[in-house]
């Protein structure tokens, strides 16, 4: 196995243990379904999710940031910085980009529709964190791709930014709270709990706000940052209207069928979250 998998599956492996222990020993909610009956499907979408890529884009970001690399392609290959500098740049280009992403996938109704899946899920746990459609995977990764070709960001920096933002995104889907003296100086840097679970609410206005994955700034800067819910800490409604905690909703094959099929609870506000009322 390549280094690179190593690195990969340790970090993934040791995160993921970490935030079920956690969870384990003080959750922060009590859950509406029980994990047995939602684990097995938030778990399984992580095996398809890993063949999808690796049968339909198997060099991955990484391998496209070699190719540039070698062809000497890219905006940053015009500047001759050092590799600390490009790393630094990269990874922050790269975390901007997966924040509008995440934006323009609660705007646009064709790509709202494969990211609900995601918000779907009645509860909000360390497994949320791995629960997205294999659609919203490959586009990402492509987005991704992209990204890498047009700056030319080295494959470290796009190795470094894959394992934090998947240690990142288990850790802010975390059923559990930081002491509140640390809350919020570690939210000024990344997204903690306590901010990603506003993200999960039912409220659209705040449904439609503090898209970032990592690193927290974006949200301040692109004026979608909600600091508190409505409701208090909580209070908060997880998930969507039009998913219910039906025995159905916690099947593999029920979740890779919600972007094409309709709800089965229907709700005026449901279809996209409602565009108009999303967040500037």
């Amino acid at each position: 196995m390549p280094a690179e998998l190593w690195w990969r599956l340790g970090c993934f492996v040791g995160v993921l243990a970490t935030m079920l222990l956690w969870e384990r020993l003080k959750p922060k909610r009590q859950p509406q379904l029980p994990a047995k009956r939602r684990w097995p499907a938030n778990l399984g979408i992580v095996a398809v999710n890993t063949i999808v890529v690796r049968l339909l884009i198997p060099a991955g970001a990484i391998g496209a940031a070699l190719w540039s690399t070698e062809a000497d392609f890219g905006l940053m290959h015009y500047f001759d910085w050092p590799l600390a500098l490009t790393v630094v740049i990269g990874f922050l280009l790269l975390d901007c980009a997966i924040y509008w992403q995440h934006r323009i996938f609660h705007q646009i109704p064709i790509l709202w529709r494969i990211h609900r899946m995601h918000h779907a899920d009645t509860d909000f746990d360390t497994t949320t964190g791995l629960r997205f459609h294999p659609l919203e995977i490959v586009l990402s990764m492509l987005i991704k791709i992209g990204i890498v070709v047009l700056f030319g960001i080295p494959a470290i920096a796009v190795l470094i930014f894959e394992i934090l933002l998947n240690a990142t995104s288990l850790f802010n889907h975390g059923n559990v709270a930081l002491p509140s003296r640390w809350e919020w100086p570690v939210r000024r840097l990344i997204v903690t709990q306590e901010m990603h679970r506003i993200h999960h609410s039912q409220l659209p206005a705040e449904t439609n706000s503090n898209y970032s994955f990592n690193l927290s700034v974006w949200d301040r800067i692109f004026r979608s940052y909600t600091a508190r819910p409505q409701a208090g800490s909580d209070g908060i409604k997880i998930g969507l209207k039009e998913y219910p905690a039906l025995p159905q909703s916690t099947k593999l094959s029920y979740l890779l069928a919600i972007p094409f099929r309709q709800p089965e609870a229907t709700d005026a506000t449901s279809e996209n979250q409602d565009k108009d009322e999303s967040t500037p």
